[in-house]
């Protein structure tokens, strides 16, 4: 479909000769003389550019140049003016107009402008909606979970995302989704048009870490044939995100220490101090703080890191949020694999949420694929888990020993009542099944232990 430009000029000849040099060249081309008939054009249909002329009768063309960008600021508009309206010119380009060309002028420099503006604002467009993509595809929609304690990380994370925060410490155990949430506040944030880059601090070797962070120059070891970027420069005006910076060699820590500080480095063999504005996430899966005191992690790089902490719980701590994120890997997986897997039958539900899940989320999201590659009907059922070897709890492992000097029953069994009521994040329904009691005899329990309505 050939691509459709406006021309507004109020001069028949120039308008008529534009229009016929445009359609030859495979453009479809529609013609306005003034300003009233150019806002009825504009109104009736989405041009792909727009050629405007500055003096119209009617509505000028600065005044139909601004009511196009505050519809439409990705519609290219190139302005026709005379030699006497250049004062005109500046507050045209201020108010969003592509380029402008001065009269008389000649035909083939049109041409090549309204190419160079199609082409230029197409780009535009595909930059525009793979943003648009990213920022869906990462939202914080993808972050599942309707417990108390999964809304409050992504209340505390869109809040992070919007600051100007530039150092953010994400901890929990692997498949907790550090990584997805590491993408959704860099593309919810100001700096969601520049890039993000990530680096695993542990799959790179201790000598080739550094390079890969910040670069090297020509000549700087034996294989550095010429000079490289590094992963900080490459992110500069975005995010880098540092994963597992738990497990990063001490010798690296305190180069890295050293860029948080300034937001300087040099390249391996540099000599020039290379500076960038960027926001550093970076997430681990172990103790930091037990690692300081093994000396194995800096205890000044920890400070520096930990200035918003953000820690997502493991799968076992929000069981509510288990049936949620198995639906949701079920509705990805019947996309993916073209399957019409209508649901998780009640045997399989209690499968999965009585598993402990030692990998989270992603041993979950596995889970839910195998199932449904190996799957022959249209419902999840127990035999289609490899979950049937669970590791017994710590109460079957080791039973409950009275104490010597006994115990009150009543009290003991309030603390249980209110640890499933916790654990299960106040759901009644996982609390009893936590307790192997029915919801109503949970409730029973409840009123008669007076615990506070609030956990009712």
């Amino acid at each position: 479909m050939a691509q459709q430009i406006l021309v507004v000029e109020d001069e028949n000849l120039i308008r008529q000769t534009l229009i016929r040099k445009l359609t030859k060249e495979g453009f479809e081309v529609t013609g306005a003389a003034d300003g009233h008939q150019a806002r009825d054009q504009i109104n009736s249909q989405r041009w792909d550019l727009i050629m405007l002329d500055i003096t119209l009768p009617g509505p000028n063309g600065l005044t139909l140049l601004r009511e196009i960008k505050q519809e439409d600021a990705d519609v290219p508009v190139i302005m026709l003016t005379g030699n006497h309206q250049v004062e005109y010119v500046v507050e045209a380009m201020k108010a969003g107009a592509f380029q402008y060309l001065t009269k008389p002028f000649q035909l083939e420099e049109v041409v090549i402008v309204v190419r160079k503006a199609l082409e230029i604002f197409a780009l535009h467009r595909k930059v525009n909606q793979i943003q648009a993509h990213e920022s869906k595809a990462f939202g914080f929609d993808s972050i599942i979970g309707q417990s108390q304690r999964m809304q409050e990380i992504r209340d505390i994370a869109q809040r992070v995302a919007a600051s100007q925060a530039e150092t953010i410490l994400l901890l929990g155990e692997s498949g907790t989704g550090k990584n997805l949430l590491a993408q959704a506040i860099h593309h919810h944030s100001p700096r969601a048009n520049r890039p993000f880059t990530e680096i695993t601090c542990t799959a790179i070797s201790e000598t080739l870490l550094e390079s890969e962070l910040f670069g090297h120059e020509k000549g700087a070891f034996t294989d550095a044939r010429q000079s490289k970027q590094g992963l900080a420069e490459l992110a500069n005006g975005g995010t880098l995100f540092l994963d597992e910076i738990g497990d990063m060699p001490l010798t690296i820590q305190a180069k890295l220490l050293g860029f948080l500080e300034s937001r300087k480095f040099r390249r391996v063999g540099g000599t020039r101090d290379i500076h960038v504005d960027l926001r550093i996430i970076a997430a681990t899966n172990v103790d930091l703080a037990e690692r300081v005191e093994e000396k194995r992690f800096r205890a000044d790089l920890y400070f520096r890191l930990n200035v918003i902490e953000l820690r997502l719980p493991s799968l076992r701590e929000h069981p509510a949020d288990i049936e949620l994120l198995a639906k949701f890997f079920v509705h990805h997986f019947n996309r993916k694999f073209r399957k019409n897997i209508r649901g998780i039958d009640p045997d399989a539900t209690r499968l999965l949420e009585t598993y402990p899940w030692p990998g989270n989320a992603r041993e979950l999201r596995n889970q839910i694929e195998r199932a449904m590659i190996l799957n022959r009907g249209d419902i999840l059922r127990a035999a289609d888990l490899s979950l049937r070897n669970v590791p017994p709890s710590a109460c079957e492992q080791e039973g409950f020993q009275l104490p010597s000097c006994g115990l009150n029953l009543e009290d003991l069994e309030n603390s249980l009542v209110q640890q499933a009521m916790e654990r299960a994040d106040q759901n009644q329904t996982h609390a009893a099944k936590l307790l192997s009691i029915s919801r109503d005899q949970l409730r029973y329990r409840l009123k008669k232990l007076h615990i506070p309505k609030s956990n009712l």
